[in-house]
């Protein structure tokens, strides 16, 4: 019976911990300026993150790619548009891109 209570309850923490990481990766999105060219079900300026990870699902390296996409910018991805290195916005922490990539990858 314990231990059917500890499993019970390690599914509730770990359930809340990815909302929490939902709430947080969008958070983060809005706060940096992301969804200003980008959303998470429809293209906008950029593709939309539920695009990006359809893209780079179970591709071997896909994280530190993005990380590397986001930090420095680049174009021809997705389109003629440029994304401009850290979105545009020089405050983004190392930290930080990685938390929004992790995020923009379990979409």
């Amino acid at each position: 019976m314990k231990s059917w209570k500890t499993a019970v309850m390690a599914v509730g923490l770990l359930l809340g911990t990815v909302a929490a990481h939902a709430d947080n990766g969008l958070e983060l999105a809005k706060k940096s300026g992301c969804l200003s060219c980008h959303s998470v079900d429809t293209p906008k300026v950029g593709p939309s993150y539920k695009s990006v990870a359809a893209k780079y699902r179970g591709q071997p390296g896909a994280e530190a790619k993005l990380i590397a996409k986001v930090t420095r910018g680049g174009s021809g991805s997705w389109g003629m548009m440029p994304m401009p290195a850290k979105g545009g916005n020089a405050n983004l922490s190392e930290e930080d891109i990685k938390n929004l990539v992790k995020w923009i990858l379990s979409r």
